[in-house]
């Protein structure tokens, strides 16, 4: 399948619905239910004068019908309209935190979960300033004090993680960790060694050990996404930026991507 040629053929059919403002709210306002003249009138801000023939022009391609007054979408109307749906919530994804996907090194998140940037997207950038030099850990150490559980994949490790996480270990939150080749190495130096023997009689702590080459810091609890990236070399940890999100689209879309690499790992 060549895709210009399938964009020649269907250029008129695409610009008529992309083109329109109207016709657009039309079929995203059906996209949640069957809809009267009013209540497409009310959803749209617009007059039946403006309506009734982007209606029409629905109509004719089937993609919208009447029955008894009400409009529904056709069976391809679903399909146009889910995946005009996806167009308009993968761009205002990228649009919500432009900056930070701009900035950071995004090759790293399998393509599967990038893929669905849309979930994130009622998440807040959070950095560090020259008020609040520890902003992002702050941040993150609430989120954690908050947990009723945590789960993480982490490239990087240092002293002040290890005891937030020992921490709430200790007082019985359900912890597993997954961590790259490097780290697992760290770990097993001081002071790590003393840390993690502290806490080999807890049951409720996993550190997993993975051979992937992961280019991204999670952490996702019962309430909280935390999101860290490489800086736009990919070599560098951005330790000053991260995305947090209590939305629970984010945290779902946390958790898998924690079991995707839960899928790769060997215990420590």
């Amino acid at each position: 399948m060549d895709i210009f040629e399938v964009y020649e053929k269907a250029i008129d059919d695409i610009q008529t619905i992309h083109r329109s403002r109207l016709l657009t709210q039309i079929l995203l306002s059906l996209s949640e239910n069957k809809k009267t003249l009013t209540e497409i009138r009310e959803v749209t801000g617009s007059t039946s004068q403006a309506i009734i023939p982007r209606i029409r022009i629905l109509e004719s391609n089937q993609l919208i019908e009447i029955i008894e007054h009400e409009y529904y979408l056709t069976p391809l109307g679903k399909i146009v309209t889910s995946k005009i749906v996806d167009s308009i919530m993968t761009m205002g994804g990228i649009r919500q935190h432009r900056h930070f996907w701009s900035n950071h090194y995004l090759e790293g998140i399998p393509t599967q979960f990038l893929n669905e940037i849309e979930c994130l997207y009622d998440s807040k950038v959070v950095a560090d300033t020259n008020v609040e030099i520890f902003n992002v850990y702050k941040n993150y150490l609430k989120a954690l004090n908050e947990a009723e559980h945590m789960y993480g994949v982490s490239p990087i490790m240092s002293t002040g993680h290890a005891d937030a996480i020992a921490e709430r270990v200790c007082k019985g939150i359900p912890v597993e960790l997954i961590v790259t080749n490097d780290v697992s190495e760290q770990l097993k130096q001081e002071p790590y060694v003393e840390k993690i023997e502290a806490l080999k009689g807890y049951t409720n702590f996993r550190i997993l050990v993975t051979n992937e080459n992961v280019k991204f810091g999670l952490t996702v609890t019962d309430k909280c996404l935390s999101l860290g990236l490489y800086k736009k070399d990919g070599v560098t940890y951005d330790t000053t930026t991260d995305l947090f999100s209590f939305d629970q689209m984010a945290v779902n879309w946390g958790e898998r991507l924690f079991e995707y690499y839960k899928n790769l790992t060997r215990p420590f």
